[in-house]
């Protein structure tokens, strides 16, 4: 196979043949698009961009050329004064070098673009979910908090239009924090239908803005009736087609089998044992090659390449993309920078280099793109430019399909979303002699150079490989004095607990409006209103039953609960510290770290000191409590506390944090690693049991808390000097129990010493090394029930119960057996009306599944629902 090129064939006709789906619009629009499939329980079909760099291969002349002109367009529309004033967004992960190119060609704009990684210290600005996303969870993170704060045009650029869901959420959620009078929607190909091209105008309307539209191309994408399933049906077939090669023991040498019939004849990919997705035809050329790869075609004989490393002499400071901003004067530092850092690119390549790829990394698109396009001035060779990408799609071998082969390998950025599979594709079997991967410095870890990693899989494809790093741009901290950080709240003034139980590191937002009923911020969350942390839940009002059964719990569970408090503190004061710092992650974390204090002051009558701290998946640990803490305590004293571990996303969350802070603000010695009262995932080394059973405070919200909220973050309320904020309701001091709680436990303290001390013992010479089991069970499940998204599935006691409590549950899963554990989730499930599946083979008690479904409506940060 070649997929050098499609021989005149478009490569979206083997999709429109078997499902029926047809472009309709723009005599240009077939140039422009291919069509492939992908698992997606929405949307079967993908639109793949010939001229975008993301996914096939193409002149970087061509992708900057198109997004440069759309630039221009923006320009003569908004007329030189108002373009001066603009500010161009573009889309992680695929339009961040489109929408930098546009800004380039509008001239004058400061460019952002959004971004998946969460940068600790840096106060986001907004965020949004992508409903039709395969990973959600947008962040804008500038650098200086006035480049969204301008009343100039907003100018957002995405590769495609296709609903307008994402581009109007994100105008909306900008609008109530930054509101202009015009924006401007950019992107390569407008596909709206009719109905949703209509809402555009209603939208306008609606905010009192203008809002215009600039595309390269438009259409409409014709869809039979039953095309989802009957594209579902047509990867299912695929993958079973897959899966028998592997079991037949293709897998080795990396054959595939065809469809079935009645599709027999047509090639397919497949996933081979170096991780590269190759066709039956492919790999039947290859048993019959003698030696020595087949002409046109560096799959087909296995061989380690040649790397070479390139110093680029990227210039100190410049940012190497717009995650956190990128202005006129920094365009003026890259563009002086450019022929220099091409050249040496071109050194580096081989002599004979006929076929030269420069690769880039998911959002760092821009800087690969305009030094491939300086290098194709400069070399003889044929260069084109595409980048790796978070996107699963199939591959089939076959020149009417848009995407003819893949490379599978991990993620090697460490994201905050944990591991996973990251693809390269329409690189195998294209012919390259060279690839030139660039990824940032955040990407240049030992998973990029393993063995089943990313340079390792280009390896087996291209004679040579050469890595360019470009230095991952951080914006300094903001210079805080600890002085001027207020100090701890403490109760009865803010919590039910007395003071010395805990000191909060966090602001009182009491008086602020931030609940929204449930199913809203479902929506909210999933569909592009907000970040789950701008937003709290109405409390969940227990009745008397529930009440009664939370109280049975923990007549029945105080004494292993009491156990397992004393196993984690005397293991933290033989392995961490005689004299810890006891530091919680709010709000789970904040009633055993009281307890764990108590337990000390029992046993040893320490007087422990004991903080309680916000963190937000996605966005990191609060920056200003580290800064505090290390300011009043050692930071090697201090142990962060945690009620349990699900599948292990904070945990990951804070060692990133942590780790990247201390780089920033010049401090160490911070210990990231979580203390917890359960740990089932498997995920960290001090724990008091790794049994999954109920812990009575998972039971209830803030009632068995302190009456203290989740925390929350949002721009408007938590600016670079705040600490994170939370509320406090006094209100619900009638049914608070948390207190009463603390005493059930540490009442049985006396009784379970001798069982304590053996546990410990046992601890002490046990191999307690993370698996990272429930990380792997979460991906399984969120497979085997058609999710697609980990963060849709919680596993554990606590976080089902807390799936009940807070979200929509769309079922439940319980071990099989599972007793009075989950007496409680069961009232919950019968009161909210959610089917409960017992399962055989569960590594935990149960799982909870939030419901895939709200994906219309969106929560702004007024805390209100609106709908599209």
């Amino acid at each position: 196979m070649n997929i050098a090129a499609n021989n005149g064939v478009w490569s979206g006709s083997w999709v429109a043949e078997r499902l029926g789906v047809e472009l309709v619009g723009d005599d240009g629009l077939t140039a422009l698009l291919g069509l492939a499939l992908r698992r997606n329980p929405r949307r079967a079909h993908l639109l793949v961009s010939n001229v975008l760099g993301k996914h096939v291969p193409q002149s970087p002349a061509v992708v900057y050329g198109h997004g440069f002109a759309l630039g221009r367009r923006v320009r003569d529309l908004l007329g030189e004064e108002e373009a001066g004033r603009a500010v161009v967004l573009g889309y992680a992960e695929t339009a961040t070098g489109l929408g930098h190119s546009v800004a380039d060609g509008v001239g004058l704009a400061p460019y952002l673009h959004s971004t998946r990684r969460p940068v600790p210290g840096v106060t986001p600005a907004g965020g949004f979910e992508e409903s039709h996303s395969h990973a959600t969870s947008h962040l804008l993170l500038p650098e200086d908090p006035a480049l969204l704060a301008g009343d100039g045009p907003l100018v957002l650029v995405d590769d495609e239009f296709s609903t307008g869901n994402t581009v109007l959420n994100t105008i909306r959620d900008l609008h109530a924090r930054y509101p202009r009078q015009r924006y401007v929607v950019v992107a390569l190909v407008d596909m709206r239908s009719p109905q949703d091209a209509g809402r555009l105008v209603d939208f306008a309307g609606e905010i009192g803005a203008r809002v215009d539209l600039v595309a390269a191309a438009s259409g409409t994408v014709k869809l039979p009736e039953g095309v989802l399933e009957k594209g579902q049906e047509l990867v299912a077939r695929y993958e079973e087609s897959a899966a028998r090669g592997e079991r037949a023991g293709a897998a080795p040498s990396g054959l595939s089998a065809q469809f079935p019939a009645p599709l027999e004849g047509v090639a397919l990919t497949h996933l081979g044992a170096r991780g590269c997705v190759e066709s039956a035809a492919t790999a039947a050329r290859a048993r019959q090659a003698p030696t020595g790869p087949h002409p046109g075609d560096n799959r087909t004989t296995p061989h380690r390449s040649h790397l070479t490393r390139i110093d680029l002499h990227w210039p100190p400071g410049l940012p190497d993309g717009g995650r956190h901003g990128f202005t006129p004067a920094h365009r003026i530092r890259l563009e002086t920078a450019l022929p220099l850092i091409a050249a040496r690119v071109a050194e580096a390549l081989p002599a004979d280099a006929r076929r030269v790829l420069t690769l880039g990394f998911e959002e760092l698109m821009y800087a690969p793109l305009r030094v491939a396009r300086e290098l194709e001035a400069l070399v003889t060779a044929e260069v084109r430019y595409s980048t790796t990408t978070r996107s699963p799609v199939l591959a089939v071998d076959d020149p009417g399909y848009a995407i003819r082969s893949r490379l599978v390998f991990p993620a090697h950025d460490n994201p905050a979303d944990g591991p996973g599979e990251r693809y390269a594709y329409n690189v195998a079997g294209a012919g390259f002699d060279a690839v030139v991967l660039f990824v940032d410095s955040a990407g240049d870890t030992p998973e990029l150079h393993a063995p089943d990693g990313l340079l390792d899989r280009l390896g087996a494809h291209a004679p040579h490989v050469l890595l360019a790093v470009v230095p991952s741009y951080v914006p300094p901290l903001p210079e805080v004095s600890p002085a001027m950080l207020p100090e701890p709240l403490r109760g009865p003034a803010f919590s039910s607990y007395p003071a010395e139980d805990v000191g909060w590191l966090l602001q009182d937002l009491s008086d602020v409006t931030l609940e929204a009923p449930t199913e809203e911020r479902e929506e909210a969350i999933q569909s592009g209103g907000a970040h789950y942390a701008e937003s709290l839940p109405v409390e969940y009002q227990p009745s008397e039953r529930y009440q009664a059964l939370f109280h049975t719990a923990l007549e029945a569970s105080a004494t292993r609960l009491a156990q397992a408090v004393g196993v984690v503190t005397e293991t933290v004061l033989a392995e961490r510290s005689p004299r810890p710092v006891l530091v919680s992650l709010a709000r789970a974390g904040t009633p055993v770290g009281v307890l764990m204090r108590r337990w000390a002051q029992f046993r040893y009558g320490l007087d422990l000191p004991h903080y309680a701290v916000s963190i937000v998946r996605g966005r990191g640990i609060d920056a200003n409590a580290l800064r505090w803490l290390a300011a009043h305590h050692d930071p090697r004293d201090v142990v962060f506390v945690d009620g349990w571990t699900g599948k292990g996303a904070i945990t990951r969350e804070l060692a990133d944090a942590v780790e990247e802070f201390e780089e920033r603000a010049g401090v160490s010695g911070f210990d990231p690693e979580i203390a917890v009262l359960a740990d089932p995932g498997s995920c960290v080394r001090t724990y008091g049991t790794r049994e999954d059973f109920l812990i009575p405070s998972a039971c209830l919200n803030s009632t068995v808390s302190g009456l203290i909220s989740r925390t929350v973050l949002r721009a408007d309320l938590v600016g670079p000097d705040d600490f994170h904020g939370a509320k406090f309701y006094r209100e619900l001091a009638g049914a608070d129990v948390s207190v009463a709680f603390l005493d059930a436990v540490a009442a049985r303290f006396t009784e379970v010493v001798d069982p304590v001390d053996a546990a410990v013992k046992e601890l002490a010479v046990a191999d307690r090394t993370p698996t990272w089991e429930g990380w792997a069970a979460v991906e399984r499940i969120s497979e085997e029930y058609g999710i697609h998204d980990v963060n849709l599935v919680k596993p554990g006691v606590g976080e089902t119960t807390r799936v009940l409590l807070r979200r929509v549950p769309w079922k439940i899963l319980a071990r099989a057996g599972a007793g009075p554990d989950l007496d409680h989730v069961r009232l919950l499930a019968e009161q909210r009306g959610v089917p409960v599946e017992e399962v055989g083979e569960l590594p935990y008690t149960c799982v909870g599944l939030i419901h895939p479904k709200y994906t219309r409506g969106a929560t702004g940060a007024d805390g209100r629902a609106v709908n599209v």
